[in-house]
This record gives structure tokens, sequence and C-alpha cells, in this order.
């Protein structure tokens, strides 16, 4: 599995601003919807809410993985946002996140939901694509970065 089988071109938003948390997992919900008939942006929010309310999906080092389940999802959806001014994201670390993959998985998928979370933390777990993925010029370039992403072993 790459990152680049779960994340569309038109899922990717490169230096939007929100005013708040919730502002900007309303976003990524919309984005994780884009084009799936069969999901809305309200259930998918309410899937990351949900996850959030268990503890922050703030990584550290200014990312976040909101992440979630939900029926009626066929495969793994991704989407990414860079955000032009970080955000408090309630993060381990108290690190403002700028830096902001979502994913949603079927509901029953729970080997393939932990794949897909591992290989985004270790992405993100790269300072240096990390800082990459900051200075993209646009959202295209955000997602030729990530799409073009190999693990560093």
């Amino acid at each position: 599995m790459t990152i680049s089988d779960i994340l569309g071109a038109d899922r990717v938003a490169s230096g939007v601003t929100f005013t708040s948390k919730k502002k900007a997992l309303e976003e990524l919900s919309n984005l994780l919807a884009l084009g799936q008939p069969s999901l809305s942006a309200h259930d998918v929010l309410s899937s990351l809410t949900a996850r959030e309310k268990l503890g922050s999906t703030g990584l550290g080092r200014g990312v976040a993985i909101p992440h979630g389940r939900l029926a009626g999802v066929n495969q793994s959806i991704g989407a990414i946002m860079r955000l032009k001014h970080p955000l408090d994201y309630d993060a381990h670390d108290s690190t403002r996140v700028d830096l902001m993959f979502g994913l949603i998985v079927p509901q029953t998928a729970t080997e393939e939901h932990l794949k897909h979370l591992a290989a985004i933390a270790e992405m993100f777990s790269d300072e240096a694509f990390c800082a990459r993925l900051r200075s993209a010029d646009d959202s295209a370039q955000l997602h030729a970065l990530v799409a073009q992403y190999t693990p560093v072993h």
C-alpha cells in the first residue's frame, strides 16, 4: 500500500486558513467526502470528531492525522491539508498543527486501518520530508510530493 493509492489530487488543499480545529476538521471532512456519493461530509466529521474525543490525533511536530471508520465506505480514503497558519490542536507536545492528513476506512477494516496509519505516521516522522511539504508552492506540488513519497528504511 502506498499513500498515493488513497490520496487523489482533488483531496489536497494547500495554504488554507482556519480559525479553529473544528473548522479545519470540517474542511477535511469535505475533502474526504469529495467524489464519494455514498459518503456525506457530516458523517465523516462525526467519525473524525468521535475519534478526537478519545484523544488528540495531533502527533507532534506540527502534524495531525485525524482518522475514523465508517460503514458504507468500500475502500480507504485520504486527504491532506497544509495550513497557512498553524492551529492549536491539543497535540501531546503542544506544538500547533500545520499539516493534517485525514483518513477514513471501512468500518470493518481494522488491519487496513492500522497499516494506513502506520504508513502515514512514518511519512510524517521524516522531518526533511515534512519541510518539503511545508515549502510546497501549491496543492499540486503538495500532492506530487506525497504521491512520490517512498519510505526511508
